[in-house]
């Protein structure tokens, strides 16, 4: 049973999808100015967790995952470099999905962007003008926070008085407002000021806070079951959306919340304004591979900060290593001193048969996977569900040492590890490369030379393949290689 913390009722709960097995889910994407960075994605790599992990469960997953590509940085980096918004915005738009791709996560089934959808949120402001939830000043259209009593109701944050907010892209226009509290839904622009659009009430921009409304109820409805985010845009960026989106409609807009933590450098949290992040493109230069990156960044479950150092991202490196290779020998096992039955021989049947019924590697790979589940089903524990599977690395390894695998229990084995790497996605594509007839015929001659006691010429012809990229080694079952 899934249970998680829903940030708008400050309560763990069981998820119950709105209408049959289908789930719809927002996530706040990148606004595309600059490289994201690794504090972005590990916000970005949850979704893909989460989408997973809904997947895994059985349900069918909707997932609209947005590109901001207009506010105030983009426009003023346009303008600097007198080149289009779009111009601008296009080869971050390249460099995100790439560096998304290279970290392994699944693509959305909807990736929207912001000026794609300006008639939707023209919309979406005019009926919010129509019913009093919206007013015009100086040319400027805000949204009257005075007209939803509920507006707080996400973060739990108490209003008195006219205030601004905390954040740092809360708006604060010099336009007049009705209420200092009041934000932009569009902004009045000048008739040769680009970019803008035109629009009933006056020519303008859309506010930030819009756009996602307007993206999220084309593709999902007016009300739909998640909308997940970071910790930052909680407020005001999310509660702004549910102002805006249940005052157009009058219907719930999203039943579950989830907001992913910080990710902080040296204790404090990681962003573009203080300096000090590092992007994908950064950490990769220096060596290190994009499967440590992501275990490092699900390494600590989503609800609780995580303290990027470096020692942390070498461990992550070197388990990923271990997973990886754990992962080849039990697909190379050879069981020794049983058959691929499970029987241990005649003189002792009744023993042979309960092993055959009850095979160790079976045993290990069924309890594992049934505390991973437990663990995501715990508020997304990835903590926990990284434990069971180095618990079962450490049993299966046990057990090979031993008595080796039978045929079914490597079977059992290679299954659980494929079911916790679709949710997980940490083990990496296993590559099945066919050696071409000369080194087919180099690693043959090799044994050979061994068999012959050559070692020189065993050495040499080692020595050769490695310059080929191909690494040998001699283990007890004989030789295995790898590519480089």
């Amino acid at each position: 049973m899934l249970k998680f913390f829903n940030t708008l009722t400050r309560q763990t709960e069981e998820f119950r999808p709105l209408e049959n097995n289908t789930v719809r889910m927002y996530v706040c994407g990148p606004t595309v100015w600059n490289f994201a960075h690794i504090g972005n994605f590990r916000t970005f790599v949850f979704a893909d967790i989460l989408r997973r992990y809904l997947k895994f469960k059985g349900y069918e997953v909707k997932h609209v995952f947005n590109l901001t590509d207009i506010d105030d940085r983009i426009i003023n980096e346009a303008a600097k470099r007198s080149i289009s918004i779009d111009e601008f915005t296009a080869p971050f738009i390249q460099y995100f999905w790439e560096d998304f791709d290279a970290l392994g996560n699944e693509r959305p089934e909807v990736t929207p962007r912001a000026t794609h959808h300006i008639a939707e949120m023209i919309e979406i402001i005019a009926k919010l003008i129509e019913n009093g939830h919206a007013y015009e000043s100086d040319g400027s259209i805000y949204y009257r926070i005075a007209a939803f009593p509920e507006y707080g109701k996400l973060s739990r944050i108490k209003f008195e008085g006219n205030i601004t907010g905390g954040s740092e892209r809360i708006d604060t226009d010099k336009y007049e407002k009705e209420d200092a509290r009041d934000f932009a839904l569009w902004k009045l622009v000048s008739e040769d000021e680009e970019p803008g659009w035109d629009a009933p009430f006056g020519r303008g921009r859309p506010g930030w806070h819009i756009e996602c409304s307007a993206m999220s109820m084309k593709y999902l409805g007016e009300t739909f079951e998640i909308h997940a985010g970071g910790q930052d845009l909680q407020f005001p960026h999310h509660e702004n959306e549910i102002a805006q989106s249940e005052g157009a409609t009058g219907k719930l807009f999203a039943k579950y919340w989830i907001h992913s933590e910080f990710l902080k450098i040296d204790d404090v949290t990681m962003s573009k304004s203080k300096g000090n992040f590092f992007t994908f493109r950064d950490l990769r230069d220096q060596g290190y591979s994009a499967l440590a990156i992501r275990y490092l960044l699900l390494s600590v479950p989503t609800r609780k900060q995580l303290n990027f150092t470096f020692e942390g991202l070498q461990g992550a490196e070197s388990t990923v290593e271990r997973l990886r290779n754990f992962r080849s020998l039990v697909h190379d096992a050879a069981a020794k001193g049983r058959n691929p039955s499970g029987s241990e021989g005649a003189q002792n049947a009744d023993c042979g048969m309960r092993n055959a019924e009850f095979p160790a590697g079976r045993v290990s790979a069924t309890v594992a996977l049934e505390k991973f589940e437990a663990a995501m089903d715990d508020d997304f524990n990835t903590a926990a569900a990284l434990a069971s599977i180095h618990d079962m690395v450490r049993e299966v390894n046990t057990l090979m040492n031993k008595q080796g695998l039978s045929a079914g229990d490597r079977q059992a084995v290679l299954e659980v590890i494929e079911k916790f790497d679709s949710v997980l996605g940490i083990f990496g594509c296993e590559e099945v490369v066919c050696l071409d007839s000369e080194v087919e015929a180099l690693v043959e001659e090799r044994q050979e030379a061994r068999r012959n006691r050559n070692f020189a010429r065993s050495d040499e012809i080692r020595d050769e393949l490695a310059e080929k990229g191909i690494i040998l080694e001699d283990t007890k079952d004989g030789v295995r290689w790898k590519r480089r």
